[in-house]
């Protein structure tokens, strides 16, 4: 089971100061009013909801902060809003549902939204929060970031081309299928993550999507997980020095997909190639010619989050990675 943490309001923290639904909050697309203007409310938590993905359905997962483990989770729409000065953010509206009523309406906003800011709602899609979450589920690289192809060659990710062979640790040389490629703002959950030159014997600085996975092979079992092999997400590791989120102006991120989900490796260390699940799959275009991904066995070495907090996860990692 495929678990993501998304950063969500609770509707009812954000609500219309201005406009035909005045002191409405947030809501389902049919029931909008485009040019409302919403606000969020001052202190409004910003809950972890964990969405789970199971037989092909979202729902949400033990450890959520807010709604209740099991209960359906439905995309409703994408919205548009538009700050005073004129520039934009995108959020979806997530519908938590219990048998047949809704349980609870959720907020989720790409980029921090304000308190004290007006937001006007420009635009409504109902089709495109699919995709939207699929780029935010992405794996992604970012631009400079040097690739090992299976001759050695280290190649920055933005110079590849479809067929050219990378080295990855399972099954040797791999030709890549598809390059994708997004601009996005570096703000909130899209921002990306920089894993200092060496923390983890990286050979420059590693900056990454923030879930996107890094492979360890501890040399001594340091995290007490009872095995050698880790995979770790890269937000885990955020210690705020020698690991951070970079906020502000765009990222350029890209995506490699291979016939199967690969760990390939990026400034000398392992990382995950893209994974196509439900999540995923919907902002693949037609000419992403993979079937699909199974099981794979190190998709079963992640990490949970609960393991790692507490401490400077990246450096017991360091130490325990070292062959010293």
């Amino acid at each position: 089971m495929t678990t993501q943490i998304l950063p969500v309001h609770l509707a009812r923290d954000l609500r219309v100061i201005e406009g035909v639904a005045d002191g409405d909050p947030i809501t389902f697309a049919d029931d909008l009013v485009l040019d409302d203007v919403y606000a969020l409310s001052p202190q409004a938590p910003r809950l972890r909801l964990a969405l789970s993905l199971a037989d092909g359905r979202f729902a949400i997962a033990t450890g959520s902060e807010t709604g209740r483990p099991g209960n359906r989770l439905h995309l409703d729409c994408c919205l548009t809003l538009m700050a005073p000065d004129g520039t934009t953010c995108e959020a979806l509206v997530l519908v938590e549902a219990e048998g047949d009523e809704v349980a609870e309406v959720y907020a989720l906003p790409f980029i921090p939204l304000e308190p004290h800011l007006g937001y006007r709602l420009v635009g409504v899609d109902r089709h495109a929060a699919t995709t939207r979450l699929a780029e935010v589920a992405y794996v992604s690289f970012t631009r400079g970031t040097h690739i090992t192809l299976a001759s050695g060659a280290q190649v920055p990710v933005e110079r590849l081309v479809v067929g050219d062979k990378v080295l990855t640790r399972d099954d040797g040389p791999q030709p890549i299928r598809w390059i994708g490629q997004n601009t996005l703002r570096a703000a909130g959950a899209l921002a990306p993550v920089v894993i200092r030159k060496g923390m983890l014997h990286n050979e420059n600085d590693l900056v990454v999507s923030p879930d996107h996975r890094i492979f360890v092979y501890q040399r001594q079992d340091r995290l007490g997980v009872g095995r050698a092999e880790v995979l770790v997400k890269a937000r885990h590791l955020i210690n705020g020095t020698t690991v951070f989120q970079r906020e502000g102006g765009f990222v350029e991120y890209f995506q490699l997909l291979f016939d199967d989900h690969q760990i390939i490796y990026a400034e000398g260390i392992a990382a995950e190639s893209l994974l196509i699940d439900p999540r995923t799959r919907p902002a693949l275009p037609a000419d992403a010619k993979v079937a699909g991904h199974g099981p794979r066995r190190h998709l079963g070495y992640e990490v949970q989050e609960s393991l790692l907090s507490g401490a400077d996860a990246v450096e017991l990692l360091r130490r325990a990675s070292s062959s010293g």
